[in-house]
């Protein structure tokens, strides 16, 4: 066992750091501190204490780095892709370099268990690591004479000035995974971080700010509305891509559609774990005690709606409700054997309780969990439903929270069926030890990921994304790279006809 007076220390000294720092929006490479505009403040989840004060941005502060972002544009997208991924490598060994740091300010600001941010910030350089050397090794068809006298080639090319909007949930492992590819392509940014967790990300800049040329990569701190409005609005801005909830989905799809921009979008979840009669259940109840509840259940793939054949039900609810009641719940204080943190904000665990309460006027049954606890801070139980009405609200809207529901199905038919009913489509789940039947129901879901025997498990070199109410584009991989760069058809008269 880990003293919690050790992480209680580690916190403090954070804190206490961050109280020594200069926070502000980073345009040009240059620190904006506070002024007399006017501030958010930034609140520890874990004591509802307010521990920084950041500026709220406004359009103009998005004009101005815009504006940063493209006079830096011409130099970097003429800087060769062995120069520029050296400096994405750079960045990587940085993060390594102070992941401890970098673990617990995330903790501080988002409420995580250490255990959480460890496992998280070494991401961001894996991120890093990897897009540095796949964006050196794109392919294209050939360059032919495919019409006669005349030679084809494709050039790939940055978009230009990229605006980019991250959420709370993972504040610098999503930024990672927008600006690395980005800064890859020789495209520049302009990236908002979420209002409730910008801390890493500024503390990500001050690392790197001599690694990145000025103006490459600027933030903007602010609100949705504001901020996140501006950017999409933005003339000048060539892409946005944003994470998050549908509604600001939808929102930027409407304002960036006067500027014609392409958007790129990760949006909401709400992840099938599709449980046959075959299934091992001991597989099954770990993964979802960890897949369900990781980050406090505010995971766009998590295991949130476990679909089981009847026959299994009974014993799949009592190993899980046995299982997930061990789980420990607490502040990234209180040591490292703490599984679960608060919720990000009173607001969301306004949201989930608010979920729950109405699923219980709805019938549903509350195995586990589904009541607020008294004290400081945003914590909300573990918690499992069953006998889940079909079609109410807890079935088909994304929790973002530590809920995971149970529902049954007839036949395999009836589990992709039930599965594939609902507006999201950003992951999936499918136990079996029948190898065709998990051929054959995963080629049926209709998720940008399937996993079989296993759930949240991500790797770099494979895309991340989904479809319908979960947004379009990808996240990692080459296809990431393919979304934040452009092709061009070049096709040179040879003189021969």
């Amino acid at each position: 066992m880990s003293n919690p007076t050790d992480s209680a220390k580690l916190l403090l000294r954070t804190r206490e750091d961050l109280e020594r720092r200069t926070l502000g929006h980073v345009i040009n490479g240059r620190v904006e501190p506070l002024g007399e505009s006017s501030t958010l403040d930034v609140v520890d989840p874990a004591t509802e204490e307010v521990i920084a004060a950041i500026p709220s941005g406004t359009a103009s502060d998005v004009d101005r780095a815009v504006a940063a972002a493209r006079a830096a544009l011409p130099a970097w997208r003429a800087t060769p892709y062995g120069d520029r991924a050296k400096v994405l490598t750079a960045i990587a060994d940085v993060v390594d370099a102070n992941v401890e740091r970098l673990a617990a300010l995330e903790s501080l600001n988002a409420g995580k268990p250490l255990a959480v941010s460890r496992d998280e910030i070494p991401g961001v350089a894996e991120a890093f690591r990897f897009l540095a050397g796949a964006a050196r090794a794109l392919q294209s068809p050939a360059s032919e004479e495919y019409t006669k006298g005349y030679l084809s080639l494709i050039r790939r090319e940055p978009v230009g000035v990229v605006g980019a909007v991250t959420p709370w949930n993972y504040p610098l492992l999503t930024a990672s995974w927008k600006i690395a590819p980005a800064l890859a392509m020789g495209n520049t940014m302009v990236l908002k971080p979420s209002e409730l967790t910008p801390l890493t990300t500024l503390l990500f800049m001050d690392l790197i700010s001599d690694i990145v040329p000025a103006g490459v990569l600027n933030i903007v701190l602010g609100t949705g509305s504001e901020v996140g409005s501006a950017l999409s609005q933005h003339s000048d801005i060539d892409l946005i891509s944003l994470t998050g909830s549908v509604a600001s989905g939808k929102a930027v799809i409407s304002q960036s559609a006067d500027t014609l921009k392409p958007t790129h979008l990760e949006l909401g979840g709400k992840a099938p774990v599709v449980v046959f009669d075959d299934a091992d259940l001991t597989k099954v109840t770990d993964g979802v005690r960890m897949a369900g509840f990781w980050n406090s259940g505010q995971e766009c793939g998590a295991a949130t709606r476990i679909l089981c054949a009847e026959s299994i039900r009974d014993e799949l609810v009592e190993r899980l409700v046995t299982a997930v009641s061990t789980i420990r719940v607490g502040s990234a204080g209180d040591g490292e054997e703490v599984e679960m943190g608060p919720l990000v904000s009173g607001r969301q665990r306004d949201a989930v309780a608010g979920m729950i309460d109405r699923a219980r006027r709805d019938g549903a049954t509350i195995a586990l969990g589904g009541h607020t606890p008294d004290g400081p801070g945003y914590f909300y139980p573990p918690t499992i439903v069953t006998e889940v009405p079909d079609g109410s609200e807890i079935a088909t809207e994304e929790i973002f929270g530590p809920v995971v529901t149970v529902q049954t199905f007839a036949d395999e038919a009836d589990a992709i069926s039930r599965s594939n009913d609902a507006a999201y489509g950003l992951a999936a789940s499918v136990w079996t030890e029948n190898v065709g039947r998990a051929l054959r129901v995963s080629s049926a879901l209709d998720f940008g990921t399937v996993w079989v025997n296993g759930h949240l498990v991500l790797a770099n070199e494979m895309p991340w994304g989904g479809f319908g109410a979960s947004g379009h584009g990808r996240e990692m991989s080459i296809f990431a790279l393919e979304d934040f760069s452009r092709t061009k058809h070049v096709m040179i008269s040879t003189g021969q006809q």
